[in-house]
């Protein structure tokens, strides 16, 4: 094996799964990624991406929701980057799937069917401003508090692009509407985990094992209440260190 492929950097990161009430199996929003990408091309995926170093600006803290009790412990096992896994989880669920976690100054979820804030996410994805400039300009408030900490998977060594990814789990917002970026996914579609566990089997549906690791156990479960339950209730969280096959 090439040994430049073997020593590939291991990426800090941050994807959130986005799920939503629906019959007879609550549904997950998935992207498409580029066949072009480098990382998972043309594979379905979770909105995420890797952590940046702003993601863990301090200034950010009075634009961040007080956590609730349950999620002490999700604090604690993410330790000193817990901000950081948070934000970018928020940051990158609006880049990719234009769906903004956060809070106006009234207190209320924000809209994304705002023109101003649609152009802000372009702005992000661009480059062309910050987390920082976007929260204070559109005073807004990340809602730290209706994402919580699932577990975390470790890319296995061999491939093109390693990472150290922490999985959360969310509610969808009611009165915003989701979008791939025409970029990096090209596709998006709200699946039940039970269908695209089916459609993967029949060569439909491409994922990563990660992604079909995470579908099977949340196939365990009907409907958001039942998996919000469990996601809330934990206090220990899973850490995989996958190998390659025959290491």
């Amino acid at each position: 094996m090439n040994k430049a492929v073997e020593e590939q950097p291991i990426r800090p990161a941050a994807t959130v799964i986005i799920v939503r009430p629906a019959y007879p199996q609550y549904e997950i929003l998935m992207l498409r990624r580029t066949q072009s990408a480098v990382f998972a091309g043309g594979m379905y995926v979770f909105p995420g991406g890797k952590i940046d170093d702003a993601d863990q600006d301090p200034r950010l803290q009075p634009h961040l929701s007080e956590l609730l009790p349950e999620q002490i412990h999700q604090r604690a096992a993410l330790g000193d980057q817990w901000q950081a896994c948070w934000v970018a989880g928020i940051r990158e669920t609006f880049e990719e799937a234009g769906i903004l976690l956060a809070y106006h100054a009234e207190g209320q979820m924000v809209s994304t069917e705002a023109a101003k804030l649609s152009a802000a996410r372009e702005q992000l994805h661009q480059g062309q401003t910050d987390l920082l400039t976007f929260c204070i300009e559109n005073q807004l408030t990340l809602a730290l508090d209706q994402i919580h900490f699932f577990n975390r998977w470790v890319t296995p060594p061999g491939r093109p692009r390693r990472f150290d990814t922490r999985f959360f789990v969310t509610q969808a917002p009611t009165h915003q509407e989701h979008g791939h970026d025409g970029s990096e996914t090209i596709d998006s579609v709200w699946i039940s985990p039970r269908e695209a566990l089916s459609l993967n089997q029949q060569d439909r549906f491409g994922m990563m094992r990660v992604t079909i690791k995470q579908l099977e156990t949340l196939n365990a479960y009907s409907s958001v209440d039942a998996l919000m339950k469990m996601i809330k209730a934990q206090v220990t969280f899973e850490h995989h260190k996958p190998t390659l096959v025959g290491q």
